[in-house]
């Protein structure tokens, strides 16, 4: 078939997740869908996955999407007749420490809060069910029935006929040259194909490019930050005897065992892994190996003969080292790229593109023919994505982590170690020099607690209390019963200005932000189902200006969503985050520290509560913010950031007892208040109302963009509601995904947790479904703490201060 000269969309890459993006168009009923693959179908790194099938991921919504996965490569053979090898074997995980089995043991917990049949075994059934393997050491295990394993490269071309089946072109040995575009969208593909080159016109592209994906979208602006490592594996001669076993992974020696046609695979997640590919992947790569490197394997084949001891006597059929993608967080890319118009990307699966192609193809094919993702898909969002990780050395870096991060333990608060120090507040060195101990976040080092004198500044991780609990505790204590201090510079900072601006921000906040200048409102952006795009306040600085406060992590989102709308208003958009430092005073004693180093009248009169004013503080200038996120009177001191660190000395030297504080403590003080956190407690299938964020939404201020859904969900009332939880058991840590029981049944999940030090125990927050009128504060309320269920207090107003009267002292 000859290739045509226009599509409605072209996708870009062979893999199984650019035919998995093709079938789920096609079957959606879009037409004239062409994909484009440089060598042969499968050629870069399906055609070498292992092909494992677990359906339990880290959140609802991407279980549902691997569950999919599950779902459709059952019945896909019956459906193209083409063989996918797909076997529902089950699954073992096995522990060799405590801390292992904990973690096991939660996601065991989660497993049953999303419907995944799971069961905890004991090593005597471990050895039942895999007669090969030593359990001498093993502490626990939890078995998934219904997970399996297939075979990837004939899904993929399974997929692709599914997809010319509805119509679709696939076309093999074309390679894209160059997206093309009008400066605000793709507007076709320029390719090259048996010496002579084309273009093909079209609407949309998707970038399925895998490991050549970076620079393909590093071409036209877009940022996909991900980077080929070496992944190896080796399968076994035939093994007499050895019969049809589950698939088996034991994370804590970085390994994993499948059994196919009486061979063994073992494969390796190892802790230091070796990037591939640094100045581009060859122009020749198609079904390639890369050099053998036992000596890297070694350490993995050692504890493999010990876990199996078949492994002593089985001969090598085949030594494998192969590439696959990752990216900086171990999580992958999909969705419209912010930088240009139906620009889309699937791409970067970290080793798990198999079991995520298939959902990750139906969720994309759905956003982009309906408008809309059909659920909450931040996990992968590539709006997560920050500019400066297009980097290359700091991908480098950052892969030879992220690939054993797949296998490392789990634990909460889990930190980052490589390509660390890119982004740093004014203020990093002189918290460096106080004792913080800092956690990355989209880049940016925040001080995550503050060491003592003598105390070691490195995280000891754990499922109960770790080594700065105590340090947390104290800066917590702070914050409710003096003053403390925080650099909460990674703020996104966003200024809206123009004719059209306070229209514009009218239209797409729920809030009504057309009051006086100095007034900040608390708001959300909403979709049109009432969703919450963004949690933010917007402080009107003039008549024609306003700044929008937004999480640092979801700016480049936010951004995104601001651009998206702004259509033919006269409005300017621009990111504003670098250009000054936000130090926030909080705590019923921060009235008095402030007034040590500044003139200004801070009473509440002269200066209420969601007001800004300018001030002079020290020998400079603050724009002080009188807001809170910790329920404590106090304000954000925003300050360009030439003058911060004369800020910060300034109110040091002023106020010697007050403390610094950190992120964790922040995090513990916000949750006892029950404020909600954007991307756990909020997010876009969370409707407002039912989130208990109504009292930011003002419907009668005229139409905005959710209006229409609000006032359905008033009258229709709500299905589900946002509660918090005071765990009854002093030492039980919640954290986040435990099941919340109610009754003796389960009815939903932790959404975030922490520990609330002001109330004496661990805090939690989660949707409970509801009928109108039901008393949700009814019935005996439990949260799952890897199995087992302590009792917990529901309430809807906040545990903390349930009258909001102290931030208003």
């Amino acid at each position: 078939m000859p290739l045509p000269t226009h599509a409605r969309v072209v996708i870009i890459g062979g893999g199984i997740s650019g035919c998995s993006v093709a079938y789920h168009l096609a079957k959606a009923g879009w037409t004239d869908i062409v994909l484009l693959e440089r060598k042969q179908l499968t050629c870069g790194t399906t055609w070498h996955a292992a092909g494992l099938i677990g359906q339990l991921r880290g959140s609802l919504n991407m279980t549902r999407l691997a569950k999919y996965s599950a779902d459709l490569y059952v019945r896909l053979e019956e459906e193209t007749g083409i063989a996918t090898g797909m076997r529902q074997t089950g699954s073992i995980s096995v522990a060799l420490t405590e801390a292992r089995r904990e973690e096991l043991y939660r996601s065991a917990a989660l497993a049953r809060a999303f419907d995944v049949a799971v069961d905890e075994i004991s090593p005597a059934q471990v050895k039942a069910m895999y007669p090969h393997l030593n359990v001498g050491d093993v502490v626990g295990a939890v078995h998934l029935p219904l997970d399996g394993q297939c075979d990837p490269g004939n899904i993929a071309l399974a997929l692709a006929k599914g997809a010319r089946m509805r119509g679709a072109q696939v076309h093999e040995g074309v390679k894209v040259t160059k997206v093309l575009d009008d400066g605000a969208r793709v507007t076709g593909v320029a390719y090259e194909a048996a010496g002579e080159a084309g273009v093909i016109a079209c609407e949309h592209v998707v970038n399925c490019g895998g490991m050549w994906g970076r620079d393909l979208a590093a071409a036209s602006g877009v940022t996909l930050p991900l980077h080929a490592a070496e992944h190896f594996y080796l399968v076994t001669e035939p093994i007499e005897g050895l019969g049809r076993l589950p698939v088996l992974r034991v994370p804590d020696e970085c390994a994993y065992y499948k059994e196919d046609a009486g061979k063994m695979m073992l494969g390796a997640f190892e802790p230091k892994a070796k990037p591939w590919g640094m100045a581009g992947i060859p122009e020749d790569f198609c079904f390639d190996s890369l050099p053998e490197d036992f000596e890297h394997f070694e350490p993995i084949l050692g504890m493999a003969m010990n876990r199996m001891p078949l492994f002593e006597t089985a001969g090598i059929h085949t030594f494998f080292n192969g590439p696959e993608s990752f990216t900086p967080d171990d999580r992958y890319y999909l969705g419209p790229a912010p930088e240009l118009g139906n620009y889309w990307v699937a791409a970067g699966y970290n080793s798990v593109g198999i079991v995520s192609s298939g959902g990750a193809g139906m969720a994309l094919a759905h956003w982009m023919t309906q408008g809309e993702a059909p659920f909450d898909l931040w996990d992968v969002d590539i709006r997560r994505a920050q500019p400066f990780q297009r980097n290359r050395r700091y991908l480098k870096e950052r892969v030879t982590e992220t690939l054993g991060l797949l296998y490392a333990d789990h634990f909460p608060y889990r930190q980052v170690e490589t390509a660390r120090g890119v982004r740093r507040s004014p203020l990093h060195t002189h918290l460096e020099a106080r004792g913080a101990v800092f956690g990355e976040v989209a880049g940016w080092e925040r001080a995550n607690w503050f060491a003592n004198p003598g105390q070691e500044r490195e995280y000891r991780y754990a499922w109960g209390p770790q080594n700065w609990f105590g340090n947390q505790k104290a800066e917590h204590l702070a914050v409710r019963t003096g003053v403390g201090l925080f650099d909460m510079t990674s703020f996104g900072k966003i200024r809206v200005e123009g004719r059209d601006a306070c229209a514009f921000l009218q239209r797409v906040c729920a809030n009504d932000v057309d009051l006086a200048a100095g007034r900040i409102v608390y708001t959300q952006m909403l979709n049109d189902r009432g969703g919450i795009e963004s949690d933010l306040t917007v402080t009107r600085l003039s008549e024609s200006a306003f700044l929008l406060v937004v999480p640092g992590a979801t700016l480049q989102r936010d951004l995104a969503w601001l651009r998206r709308h702004v259509g033919d208003a006269f409005a300017v958009i621009t990111d504003v985050t670098a250009g000054e430092a936000v130090l926030c005073l909080m705590g019923p004693q921060a009235r008095d520290v402030l007034a040590r180093v500044s003139p200004a009248a801070l009473d509440n009169d002269t200066f209420p509560y969601a007001t800004a004013q300018t001030i002079e503080l020290g020998l400079g200038l603050a724009r002080a913010h009188r807001v809170s996120y910790v329920g404590e009177l106090g304000w954000e001191l925003y300050v360009s950031t030439d003058q911060a660190a004369h800020v910060f000395e300034t109110l040091v030297e002023a106020a010697p007892e007050m403390a610094l504080c950190g992120l964790h403590a922040l995090d513990s003080c916000r949750i006892e208040k029950g404020f909600r956190h954007w991307g756990h407690d909020i997010t876009d299938e969370d409707h407002v109302l039912e989130a208990g964020l109504g009292f930011a939404v003002r419907t009668g201020k005229g139409d905005f963009i959710g209006r229409d859904a609000v006032l359905r969900k008033r009258e229709a009332g709500q299905t589900r509601r946002m509660v918090q939880f005071l765990l009854s058991d002093p030492a039980a840590m919640a954290y986040h995904n435990e099941p919340i029981w109610r009754d003796g049944r389960i009815v939903g999940t932790v959404s975030s947790g922490n520990y609330g030090h002001a109330l004496g125990a661990s805090v939690a927050m989660g949707y409970v479904p509801c009928a109108p009128g039901e008393d949700l504060l009814a019935g005996a309320y439990e949260i799952d703490i890897a199995g087992r269920r302590v009792a917990a207090r529901p309430s809807l107003a906040p545990l903390y201060d349930p009258k909001a009267l102290r931030v208003r002292m």
